[in-house]
């Protein structure tokens, strides 16, 4: 099996979007997403196993399929790194957003493939529903990598291999800090992701597993904010009603913990100090809280794919063998280092 090694850093924060994306304004950013040493899974795929033809990532035509709008800053930054790298490597980035709705990805994913995308890129909205795209895909021989969410098809068959964190470990580290922060003591909500995804099953999971032995943590609500601000604001003041006594809030990603500071702070209560707050993901903003006190810890979700999808790509193209999965290694903040590692958040 080959180790994905990463050598480049990419970029990020940009807005707007376009059929035809090639070289952006300069941009700045913290680390690109780089493979866990040993954290490699799964019999590897190459094009004499799977039956695909050669494509040099070079001159050809990249079709990057986007899952949200980029108003979370995860997505932003994980579109603009895809953009960089596209540009550094001297691909055309053909480039779509399904606006949070299945049906546009699949319809987006084929529509790639009709306007000449070679090698496709796609952020799953879902685990389940893609199929029909893949199937598309596999039809015109068109290979596939996924990143950041898992889908429930078949690696080397279906698409070639999912390259993210591993959502599990991010809830436990997550509960770790929440152990820290509240001295094993506490009455905790949990903000749950957008349900019909492994990252919010695998984030719930890990952090329960986690505090499981710590029987002074008590879960005494849980909620979806489906990753949305706003929604994990409403969430928030809602559980604040019926929970006033919570004095920790897990959110699986940060713009609900962030909508959860508003909240609190509306409420009276002071975030940070009466609620500790632990999430996932690494943005400027919750970092930036924590530096000022106001939120306790995060742990990272590194968006940074653009060098390491590229690099797995170019691998497989030269007939490499690259494994079915490729976790990445994820970084986290808390109040000893989120001012000194402020300019690495996204």
């Amino acid at each position: 099996m080959s180790r994905i090694l990463l050598i480049a850093a990419a970029a990020l924060l940009v807005t707007g979007c376009t059929a035809r994306e090639g070289q952006q304004g300069p941009t700045t950013g913290g680390p690109a997403a780089s493979a866990a040493q040993n954290q490699s899974t799964g019999p590897g795929c190459t094009r004499s196993t799977t039956g695909y033809p050669q494509v040099d990532v070079k001159g050809a035509m990249v079709g990057f399929s986007q899952s949200e709008k980029e108003a979370n800053p995860f997505r932003t930054a994980e579109t603009q790194s895809i953009r960089d790298e596209a540009a550094k490597r001297g691909a055309e980035l053909l480039y779509t957003n399904a606006q949070s709705d299945l049906n546009k990805q699949i319809s987006d994913i084929k529509s790639l493939i009709d306007r000449g995308a070679k090698l496709l890129i796609v952020a799953p909205l879902n685990s389940d529903g893609l199929q029909p795209a893949f199937d598309a895909a596999k039809a015109k021989q068109v290979p596939v990598i996924t990143i950041d969410r898992k889908v429930t098809s078949k690696p080397c068959t279906d698409y070639l291999t999912f390259i993210g964190s591993d959502f599990v470990e991010q809830g436990k580290r997550a509960a770790q800090q929440m152990i820290k922060a509240t001295g094993g003591t506490g009455k905790v909500a949990i903000l749950l992701g957008a349900s019909g995804n492994n990252v919010t099953v695998d984030r719930t999971k890990g952090f329960k597993d986690g505090i499981a032995g710590t029987p002074g943590l008590t879960v005494v609500a849980e909620q979806t904010g489906e990753f949305d601000r706003s929604k994990g604001q409403a969430v928030m003041e809602q559980l604040i009603q019926s929970n006033p006594d919570i004095t920790a809030v897990y959110a699986e990603n940060d713009e609900m913990g962030i909508g959860a500071v508003t909240a609190l702070k509306a409420a009276g209560k002071q975030p940070g100090k009466d609620v500790k707050i632990v999430s996932v993901d690494g943005t400027r903003n919750a970092v930036q809280l924590i530096a000022d006190g106001s939120y306790t810890a995060v742990v990272e979700s590194n968006p940074r794919f653009g060098p390491l999808a590229f690099d797995t790509l170019e691998k497989f193209g030269k007939g490499d063998e690259i494994p079915q999965n490729i976790v990445i290694s994820d970084d986290e903040y808390d109040s000893a280092n989120a001012a000194q590692k402020l300019g690495n958040a996204y």
